[in-house]
């Protein structure tokens, strides 16, 4: 069975600000919202989709909860319309913090919500500030404590390299997200797109983007708390398609399409390190095993991996394969026989 979201994109809608580093018209493609279209896009994606797929309506690009309270409930009545005829299993929304209250819960109650993702972004309120988001950790901790208490699954979003962010405040931005009780999460290293505050800063050298390596490092620090909390990541860095490459939207920051990839094969290499660290492992040779269809990560690109595992370890030949017992990070290490070091 695959999962399948039906993106209804609002873009801006709902935002009563303006983020130094948001500009989402241009990410998502999309400047107008016409509500009479939002038919015509659902249908467009079911006609493709199997009755075996899971499906789901899915408002993004705005604040979904801040939009006009009558657009809101129109478009919370239209979806639920396609999940009582059986065409979609439910709706989710993504939208503010601040946007998320007693009245809105309420609402949502009378629908079939999956689940909420909330741009949290940042667990610190100088970065915040900062940041113009015109909400606080106090908005972020009530609207997760009243999503929890209503039974609503949420999904929390952050940030990688934000302006005046350490590696510290991202660690402890994730560790937050697991314990406030999200279900999952997404990753998002910082990208500075053009007629935006954070363009003006990064020219006026008061913003650094970081690099591709470093970006890689601190996604997977923040990766590795979720994976240890069993808060599965469904999500790192934009999506292809939300014009990240395209010269009319990108200025700088990390913006390889592979990312996400990347920085599951950085955290393979982590659990690895570690792994070799704690068997004391002194052989010549050593076989990694790893779940089904995860070699490509476990080896890296360019084999990375497994060239910066020899180099670190002294190990001569390293051989990686799949076993069907081993599920996600999962990894299982041994020394190689002496005459299989060929």
């Amino acid at each position: 069975m695959r999962h399948i979201n039906i993106p209804i994109f609002i873009p801006h809608l709902g935002c009563p600000n303006q983020c130094i580093f948001c500009n989402q018209r241009l990410i998502s493609g999309s400047y107008d919202f016409i509500e009479s279209d939002v038919d015509k896009q659902i249908l467009e994606v079911i006609k493709t989709i199997s009755p075996k797929d899971e499906c789901e309506i899915a408002f993004f690009g705005g604040s979904f909860t801040g939009i006009d309270r009558a657009l809101m409930i129109r478009l919370l009545d239209k979806a639920q319309s396609y999940v009582d005829s059986g065409r979609v299993s439910s709706i989710r929304m993504s939208t503010r913090p601040d946007y998320i209250d007693k009245e809105i819960i309420k609402i949502l109650k009378k629908y079939t919500i999956s689940c909420v993702e909330l741009g949290i972004q940042s667990m610190n309120d100088d970065i915040l500030k900062l940041l113009k988001r015109g909400h606080s950790v106090k908005d972020t901790l009530n609207a997760t404590r009243l999503l929890n208490k209503a039974k609503i699954k949420f999904i929390g979003q952050m940030m990688i390299g934000l302006p005046g962010a350490s590696l510290e405040d991202e660690t402890h931005c994730a560790k937050e997200i697991c314990r406030m009780g999200a279900v999952g999460s997404r990753i998002y290293p910082t990208i500075v797109f053009k007629n935006t505050e954070l363009e003006k800063m990064t020219k006026n050298n008061e913003y650094i983007p970081l690099n591709l390596d470093d970006a890689i490092d601190r996604s997977a620090t923040a990766l590795k708390i979720f994976v240890e909390n069993n808060v599965k990541c469904i999500r790192i860095g934009l999506c292809d398609s939300e014009n990240l490459h395209s010269e009319s939207s990108y200025v700088a920051g990390p913006n390889n399409a592979s990312i996400g990839e990347m920085v599951k094969s950085k955290l393979f290499y982590t659990f690895i390190s570690e792994k070799i660290q704690k068997s004391h492992i002194k052989g010549k040779g050593l076989i990694i095993e790893c779940a089904k269809g995860l070699v490509s990560q476990v080896v890296g690109n360019k084999k990375r991996n497994i060239i910066e595992l020899k180099d670190k370890f002294g190990i001569d030949f390293i051989k990686v394969i799949e076993n069907d017992r081993l599920f996600s990070y999962e990894i299982e290490i041994r020394e190689m026989e002496e005459n299989s070091c060929v």
